[in-house]
């Protein structure tokens, strides 16, 4: 039912008929990633999946079955930074549009949305000062050996046995001496930084070399708790940390992303139907506009009605075509809008559905384009979900209903022998379910 001409004319721009080795089909990399995000998998297990599995191969257009891949892991991550995100809103728009093909939803569910905000968390560890700057004394020693610089003192070794004392000492009685570890700690990068500092003043391309993780072992070394706009990663220095008041979670390191969902529950499920990754953690009223928009670009349909939770209000968005309810608000008098108000909270689920059966939670994904491209991908993948099932239960009930043995009909002998059907059929045993 996926329309695989569709990624085929979208996606062709970005290859050349002549130029460089030729391109991996379309369908291969489109299906994959659908089947990677439908089952939460990594690229590797996502690969290992489909040289094992021939279904997998079939779904993305194998006749025969292949003992080989035809590609590397790797070409999985340039694909995606080849199509980039814009591009890749059409698989999620494709899913949509065979959720409406297969009658799983409606043209009316798809007017009514329901959108709200989670954090999509990075695959970081913690943050820690001790941690950060042990990983920055790591990374200044890996690239000097690297361009073989010969440094006065590396301090691996101390900075490592400090870093466990702090662990061991900052959170008991021995707060002061964990403190006093974590400033010999900060004295010992500085030495560092200022070591390499003078050894590659006069080559420039030293400079450029070592320049990122100079300027980021800095930001670690000068910023302070009260500090706003923290580093907290070095290999990905887009991470934020948010609070969004949880009791068992304080503060969440990531990306915040906007979902919209079908208010009603459809035949197959409550789809996903837009997913964008919001960076710089920007109030939820000011993200609201952005989110509708992808709808209706991605559906083809109109938004007419939206509900959201309290965080969305001063959104101020005025729309004679839009109808945007907001939980909790009093003088409600339509029972339809308050009937539908009463499913806002349904979308809390669905992501719950995302983070644990997809890959919202962990994102591996390198970078700000790797955090939407992420959210947009999940998307596509719980849509898939429900699909699978939607289908399932359809081709169940056909099978039912061709299993079916012809009941006979009864029928009343007439005067010159001609017969009457009288009516219901005569169920020689218990009628069928």
């Amino acid at each position: 039912m996926i329309d695989w001409d569709r990624f085929d004319d979208a996606f062709g721009p970005f290859y050349h008929e002549h130029k460089g080795r030729r391109g991996l089909r379309t369908r291969l990399m489109t299906g994959l990633h659908l089947l990677k995000h439908m089952k939460g998998l990594s690229d590797e297990e996502a690969c290992a999946a489909w040289l094992e599995n021939p279904y997998f191969q079939a779904f993305c257009g194998e006749s025969h079955f292949q003992h080989r891949l035809p590609f590397d892991r790797s070409s999985m991550t340039r694909w995606r930074r080849r199509m980039g995100t814009d591009d890749l809103e059409l698989l999620l728009a494709e899913t949509i549009a065979v959720a409406v093909k297969t009658k799983a939803v409606s043209q009316r569910q798809l007017e009514r949305i329901t959108v709200d905000t989670t954090v999509q968390t990075k695959a970081v560890a913690h943050p820690t000062d001790s941690h950060l700057i042990l990983r920055a004394i790591e990374w200044l020693n890996r690239l000097a050996k690297r361009h073989g610089i010969s440094l006065r003192q590396s301090f691996l070794r101390l900075a490592t046995r400090a870093r466990r004392e702090v662990a061991r000492l900052l959170h008991t009685g021995g707060h002061k001496q964990g403190l006093r570890w974590l400033k010999k700690m900060r004295t010992w990068l500085g030495r560092l930084i200022r070591d390499i500092r003078r050894k590659i003043a006069s080559d420039p391309s030293l400079e450029a070399a070592f320049a990122t993780v100079l300027e980021r072992a800095e930001r670690i070394l000068g910023q302070q708790p009260s500090d706003k706009n923290k580093l907290y990663a070095l290999h990905a220095p887009e991470v934020e940390c948010i609070g969004k008041g949880k009791a068992r979670t304080r503060y969440e390191f990531g990306c915040k992303t906007s979902i919209a969902t079908t208010n009603e529950r459809c035949k197959g499920g409550q789809f996903v139907l837009g997913a964008m990754a919001l960076r710089g953690n920007p109030y939820d009223g000011h993200s609201l506009t952005g989110q509708i928009d992808q709808v209706t670009r991605l559906t083809g349909t109109s938004v007419t009605r939206a509900y959201v939770d309290r965080g969305y209000r001063g959104h101020k968005i005025k729309r004679d075509d839009l109808d945007i309810t907001i939980s909790h608000t009093r003088g409600i008098t339509s029972p339809t809008i308050r009937r539908e108000m009463r499913r806002r909270s349904a979308i809390e689920p669905v992501i719950g559905h995302l983070k644990e059966d997809g890959l919202l939670e962990r994102n591996h994904l390198a970078g700000p384009e790797g955090d939407a491209t992420n959210a947009i991908l999940c998307a596509a993948g719980h849509n898939m979900r429900l699909l699978a099932r939607w289908i399932r239960i359809l081709f169940a009930l056909l099978v039912a209903v061709e299993r079916q043995p012809p009941w006979p009909v009864p029928t009343t002998t007439l005067a010159g022998g001609a017969e009457r059907k009288t009516g219901m059929p005569v169920w020689s045993a218990a009628p069928p379910a």
